[in-house]
């Protein structure tokens, strides 16, 4: 790990409601979710009203519906964006990615809602996109046009490593736990070295 890519934070542990998904959420990324069971609607109504947000994690093992899934334990803090209930009892959200999070343990409430105390994670400070990665950013910028704003919406930062790094592993076709193991690397040059190696070798950057 580069420790000298980072700001010297003190940790901080907060206690949130988690939705552990099938897909993995970035910082800075957009999710649209829709939300149907009971005990995430009521998850989401508390959030909303105090303007807090959850976690989203990669499932680990269960499945999205039904009894509690086993998260992993690196996810991302989600903020309410927007909220539409097109019929009864279906919720259609929009989230924006916040702060990475590590689990630091768990609990199941009667409702099966599953809610946890989690470390949130040290920010890394800026770094530019190296000269080895740089050919990356044409793909960029071509998929930021093709998506549009409301998949890939401003402030753009195609001069921050991690931000570029976040919305290339957003978009390249690979399972969801390999974008996992991306999300929980703490070094942003370390992914683009990795995104930049899966691009290349298929010929879709130089």
């Amino acid at each position: 790990m580069n420790w000298l890519g980072f700001q010297r934070k003190e940790s901080k542990e907060i206690d949130i409601p988690l939705f552990p998904l099938g897909g993995v959420l970035f910082p800075g990324g957009v999710l649209s979710l829709k939300v149907f069971e009971q005990r995430y609607l009521d998850m989401t109504a508390a959030c909303m009203k105090d303007k807090a947000p959850f976690g989203v994690c990669l499932i680990a093992s269960g499945k999205e519906v039904g009894e509690s899934a086993v998260p992993h334990k690196v996810g991302t803090l989600a903020h309410i964006d927007q909220a539409d209930m097109p019929q009864l009892g279906i919720l259609m959200l929009t989230v924006r990615g916040g702060r990475r999070f590590r689990i630091v343990s768990t609990r199941t409430r009667p409702d099966g809602l599953l809610r946890a105390q989690v470390e949130l994670l040290a920010e890394p400070a800026r770094q530019d996109v190296p000269a080895a990665q740089q050919g990356l950013l044409p793909l960029l910028h071509k998929v930021a046009g093709d998506l549009g704003p409301e998949k890939m919406p401003a402030p753009h930062a195609f001069d921050d490593a991690a931000w570029v790094g976040y919305r290339l592993t957003e978009i390249v076709p690979v399972q969801a736990l390999a974008k996992q193991k991306l999300l929980e690397l703490d070094d942003p040059l370390s992914r683009l070295q990795i995104l930049h190696t899966y691009l290349a070798q298929r010929k879709l950057v130089l």
